[in-house]
């Protein structure tokens, strides 16, 4: 076990410098190498989940504690610290399922690029990281490699190296900087109450450190360090307001990068936030209230920028955030204390699941489009996808299976997540009074409106995929000779290694689907002891997730969408013909709202203050020299015809460049060399005497002292 997680962690990172060493050399040996480094690693992490789960680390229902700890000390001080669990391990292996798909994909969609070398070196780096992320045992461990991820994603956004490319990939990395300075904040917050930064021993840290200590402020700087991380792990997940990076940052990636962005390093973040409401803020129904409020938005914003889009890589990136605010819901439902949140772990751990897996089919059928049209937009590539029986099939399964549609997998999730909001409207309803776990922040009113609002937005999922669906496969390009020439690609358009890739990941989304208790429930078996960390009885009866009342709620979001499409989309959206941008460009939070606070506001407020402070300081210092410390008497003049020796009047010839640099004033065209010596002798004392009186060589002086005080300290602590 501990072999096996330090190989999945490590082994991509340093099989990438092999990688790239190889493709210097021979490009067909690097793809193979890079399928084989991501197919092995899948490898191990089959044989890591079926060896956790038959050492009894399921947990969800026996509660058995089967967690192995491995544990490297010394790096970076605290030593890094992996375990692997039902969650962990399952996600760990849908992680690298994902890349191997992808990397099989990539040899095709970048036959005809550049920097291709690079490009494998970033995308098994990240590999390694985003492993290291999900088998982490502490924040530590968590934030390290949290940040390689990352770093090295950020050249997957910049790949093209285009104006567009390079300006998404700034956004990305500055919402990731900033999320994880934030985020370190919060640990070192974290830290100093609890000592302690390991999950296990977090559990229920809010109660037994903060409400439960004898220091009042403990309760408030746990709820400063959990606002920190979750703004970290937030930005990174792409939640509400945080989600800005998504959209601009997939249409410029290359296809098999946005798939893994969308479907991997999004549920990364995600997986800080499950560990922040399941461990941290264990019962705590005002931090669970905090990730509902956070759901809905992004779920609602989401779903209503993806249906604005006319491009087809931003639809399925804004689609990200609002299948992201979705499982913030159910984790928002899980948090707080009631028997129903059960439903919401497993319907929050599913859709995760389920979202990566979705994710990677619609992205890479998004790259074969590209990759034969090189056109994003709806007008563009309208009418492609005509004739074109196998990759009609790989988006339909994506379609229906986010659409929620009953006997896909998305069904499924989705179902559980309402289910939770149902069950808990009933218990607030059934409720006379107000309820004295701290959910009498909410009411069956509040509820309803959570889940009318689940219910649009999964009626406005269904309407923007029917209009990229529609768009792609049903109608015709508006220009005939380009229908033409798309007509021609039929067997053209993509090579067996990508169409093996493709269709297996769309045929895995039915399958999840079509046999619920066989596979869905088994999944959620597995991984619900993460979020219920002291343990979880079974369900008390199974879920019928195909009778009236749950086809029901899948009716309802289906009916919205239709009539969303037939008339939002085909009435408003389409003009003569074309389908037309119809967002209002001034709602954009990036270019309207956080650049101009960032690089101007900021800059500006700050410039001010710091004006105002350096004005303050000289201030007070002249005030002190005028009043406590009295200026003396400067140094006299040395009287004219002072006799001077030989040697002074050659040491004056050479020092008057020097002084003439040093205090750069014109001095009087004279050869008398003792005369010059004179004035320099005069600025020189003149100059001496003023810092030596001045407040500033004070506080040198002290600067100088507290660093050899500091180097002192650290020469005797290594010794």
């Amino acid at each position: 076990m501990n072999v096996l997680i330090c190989s999945i962690v490590f082994m991509p990172m340093a099989a990438a410098i092999l990688c790239y060493v190889a493709g210097r050399f021979n490009k067909t040996v690097r793809n193979y190498f890079a399928d084989a480094v991501t197919g092995v690693t899948f490898a191990l992490s089959v044989c890591l989940f079926f060896l956790t789960m038959s050492a009894g680390a399921v947990g969800g229902l026996s509660g058995a504690d089967g967690k192995t700890l491995v544990e490297i000390p010394y790096v970076c001080g605290m030593g890094l610290h992996f375990t692997a669990d039902g969650f962990r391990s399952l996600y760990g292996m849908i992680a690298a399922f994902m890349w191997f798909m992808s990397t099989l994909f990539s040899k095709e969609y970048f036959a005809h690029y550049r920097n291709r070398n690079r490009y494998y070196l970033f995308l098994l780096l990240t590999l390694g990281a985003t492993e290291g992320v999900f088998l982490s045992a502490d924040f530590y461990t968590t934030f390290i490699f949290f940040e390689i991820m990352s770093l090295t994603s950020y050249v997957w956004v910049a790949q093209d190296e285009k104006k567009d490319s390079l300006r998404a990939a700034a956004t990305y990395l500055a919402v990731a900087v900033i999320g994880g300075l934030v985020m370190l904040m919060g640990i070192f917050l974290l830290y100093d109450v609890t000592g302690t930064l390991f999950f296990d021993d977090l559990i229920g840290a809010y109660s037994t450190y903060g409400l439960l200590s004898a220091r009042y402020t403990d309760s408030a700087q746990l709820m400063i360090a959990g606002l920190c991380l979750l703004f970290g792990f937030g930005a990174k997940a792409g939640a509400f307001p945080l989600h800005i990076w998504l959209p601009k940052a997939h249409p410029v990636a290359p296809a098999p990068a946005s798939a893994l962005l969308s479907g991997i390093l999004t549920k990364a973040g995600m997986y800080g936030i499950l560990i922040l409401t399941a461990y941290l803020f264990l019962g705590n129904a005002a931090w669970g209230i905090l990730i509902l409020f956070l759901g809905v938005c992004t779920m609602v914003v989401g779903a209503v920028l993806a249906l604005f889009s006319v491009d087809l890589k931003r639809t399925l990136a804004c689609s990200s955030v609002s299948q992201i605010g979705f499982i913030l819901v159910g984790v928002g439902m899980s948090g707080l204390p009631a028997e129903e949140n059960l439903l919401a772990v497993r319907g929050s751990m599913l859709h995760m699941v389920n979202h990566s897996l979705i994710k990677l089919a619609l992205f890479m059928a998004a790259g074969v489009i590209f990759m034969n049209v090189h056109k994003l937009n709806l007008n563009d590539i309208r009418g492609f996808g005509h004739g074109k029986p196998l990759l009609n099939y790989i988006f339909l399964m994506g379609a229906l299976g986010i659409g929620g549609v009953p006997l896909w997998n998305g069904y499924i999730s989705k179902t559980l997540i309402h289910e939770s909001i149902v069950a808990y409207t009933e218990h607030l309803t059934a409720s006379s009074a107000l309820l004295a776990d701290g959910t009498q922040y909410l009411s069956a009113g509040m509820m309803k409106t959570v889940e009318w609002l689940f219910l649009v937005s999964g009626g406005l999922t269904v309407a923007y995929m029917t209009k990229l669906y529609a768009a792609i496969f049903v109608e015709k390009n508006a220009d005939p000779s380009v229908q033409e020439r798309f007509d021609a690609l039929k067997g053209k358009y993509m090579k067996k290694a990508g169409a093996f890739a493709l269709t297996l990941s769309a045929t895995l989304l039915p399958a999840m689907g079509f046999l619920p208790h066989i596979v869905m429930d088994r999944l959620a078996d597995a991984g619900q002891g993460f979020m219920l960390p002291k343990g979880a009885a079974a369900l008390g009866e199974e879920v019928s997730y195909f009778s009236l009342e749950n086809l029901k709620g899948a009716a309802i979001s289906l009916a919205i969408g239709a009539l969303v499409y037939l008339v939002i989309v085909r009435l408003w959206m389409i003009k003569d013909g074309r389908y037309v941008n119809r967002w209002y460009r001034y709602l954009d939070l990036e270019d309207y709202v956080y650049r101009p606070v960032l690089l101007k506001v900021l800059p500006f407020v700050f410039g001010l203050l710091c004006r105002i402070l350096d004005s303050l300081v000289d201030a007070v210092v002249v005030f002190l020299r005028k009043t406590v410390y009295r200026d003396s008497k400067l140094p006299q003049e040395l009287p004219e015809g002072t006799p001077l020796t030989h040697a002074a009047a050659c040491a004056a010839a050479c020092f008057q460049k020097i002084g003439n640099h040093i205090w750069r004033r014109k001095r009087p065209k004279t050869t008398d060399y003792e005369h010059k010596f004179a004035l320099i002798h005069e600025e020189w004392s003149e100059n001496t005497a003023m810092i030596s009186r001045s407040m500033s060589f004070g506080l040198l002086l002290f600067c100088v002292g507290l660093l050899a005080t500091v180097g002192y300290l650290f020469v005797m602590d290594i010794f």
